[in-house]
Order: structure tokens, then sequence, then C-alpha cells
């Protein structure tokens, strides 16, 4: 049978005008000529992707989709109708999100984090932003430590919620995250700790890394950004949690670590308000 809305491993029939039919057991499906890779021939086993068109039959492309079925992705919407929105999943034919499907109604422009799936009653591949039935923590397959791959799905004021391994949801602990994370970014992280509750604390800190370890890259971060810029930072001893963090993405603490290393190493000075680079 035919995998909808995934890869299969399809055989060229034979040739037409518009392109060629590969032959499987729900029927020939149409490959595009454009989308005939070159040097195919009859007989041939090419790998395609199989979804429907805009007339409900099947057809195979060679192009590769954001996501394809069972998997979580962030897309961005393209249209919206009274009966749903479309967003753009990497095809000519946008995946419609039904409107009974959006958690908030969907906006132009806009990114969403949504699962993939086989809708029953219409064999199309649809979406949904209501991801709860599709993540598993009340089964969690995870050892604290574990190296997992982190997919951005969404932002609290606690942090950032990331899906883990497609399967669970978790949590980047804000005051944590020392680099840019936008929605739908992949990252690896490890797990930091399995709550009673099933919540997941996960890190991009490898474990055992030590807070010398820590303390360094800070030290490197601050002293690019310091060549990069005027050669000072408005930021001291006396700055706020807040305002460190929302300038270098790391803890006060941290960032004291990390000025008093380059201070004791003569590398900058350190005044009420600022820190500089030393004119060498």
């Amino acid at each position: 049978m035919v995998e909808l809305g995934d890869y299969n491993e399809l055989e060229i029939a034979r040739e037409v005008d518009f392109g060629v039919y590969l032959t499987s057991e729900d029927g020939d499906i149409l490959l595009p000529t454009k989308y005939i890779p070159e040097g195919a021939r009859v007989g041939d086993k090419i790998r395609v992707f199989i979804y429907r068109d805009s007339e409900d039959r099947m057809i195979a492309t060679n192009l590769e989709p954001f996501a394809t079925v069972g998997q979580f992705a962030c897309l961005t919407c393209t249209d919206v109708t009274p009966f749903g929105a479309f967003l753009d999943w990497g095809l000519e034919k946008d995946l419609l999100v039904p409107l009974n499907n959006q958690k908030d109604k969907m906006q132009v422009g806009k990114k969403y984090c949504v699962y993939l799936y086989l809708d029953e009653a219409s064999d199309r591949v649809v979406a949904t932003s209501k991801l709860g039935k599709y993540l598993h923590n009340e089964h969690i397959e995870l050892t604290e430590g574990e190296e997992v791959q982190l997919l951005v799905a969404g932002y609290t004021d606690l942090g950032i919620k990331v899906i883990i391994n497609n399967a669970y949801m978790g949590m980047l602990y804000r005051n944590e995250v020392f680099q840019d994370l936008r929605l739908g970014d992949s990252t690896t992280g490890y797990i930091k700790h399995i709550r009673h509750d099933n919540k997941i604390d996960v890190t991009l800190r490898k474990p055992g890394a030590t807070q010398k370890m820590e303390s360094e890259e800070a030290s490197d971060k601050l002293l690019r950004l310091l060549k990069e810029g005027r050669g000072w930072l408005p930021l001291s001893d006396n700055s706020s949690p807040e305002d460190i963090y929302q300038t270098l993405g790391m803890s006060k603490k941290t960032f004291k670590r990390a000025i008093g290393g380059l201070y004791k190493a003569g590398l900058i000075t350190i005044t009420e308000d600022s820190i500089r680079l030393k004119q060498e």
C-alpha cells in the first residue's frame, strides 16, 4: 500500500507526454515531467513523496516537504478561508488546517506549530495546531542526561516550549538559554529532569559541563561583543539580572564570573555602569 503523506519507493511503469506513471498497489500514480529525476527510465525504482492534488488524485513529487505525516513542524500561514487555513509545507499545494483543528484562529504571515496526520474521512494529509493528543508525556521513555532532538514550539513567561524527539513536550528555562532560538528551530538538547507530573525540563548544555566551561564561553562572548561594538558595554556589577539577560542571554552569576576573569587577565576595566575593553 502507498504511504500517503510520506516517501515511497515506486517503479516507473510507463512514460506519457506530461510525465511518467509509477506503479503501486493503489493504482498508477502520476509523476509530472518537472519532477522526474535526470536519467530515470521505465523499470527504475525512485523515491518520491505522495500526496493528493487539488482534484483529489494521488500524485508524486521529488520535492521534499518540511514535514511528513506523523511529524510536528512550524509552518507559515499563506491563506485563510471560511473552512480553514493553508500552510506552506514546501510543496506546490499548501497544507490545510481545518477550522476546527485550529487552537487559535490562524493569520496570514504568522508561523504555527502543527502536527500532520492523514484524515480518515477525506484520505488527505491535514494538520492541527491542537497538539495535546499527539504528545505522549503520560508515557515517557526518556532518561535524565539523554541526548534528544528539540523543536522550538512556543514561548511562555518561564521559557521556551520544545517538542522532544517528535513525541514529548518539554521546557527550556529562559535563564538557561544563551542563544537565539526562533519558532521552528531544531537543535540538540539533553534531558535535565523528568518531574512527577510528567513535565520534562531540558537543557542545551551537555551533562557534566563544568562551571569553568560556562564561564569561558561567557568570557569569549563578552570579548567578541566588545570587539564588534565600540569597545564597551553598558553593564556592570550593578546591572539588574533582567538587563544582563536581555542584553547577553546569560545569568548575572555567569556574567560576574566572566567579567571577573577578564578583569584579572587585564583585558577589561570595570566602572559603576559599564565594562570597557582595554586598549592594547
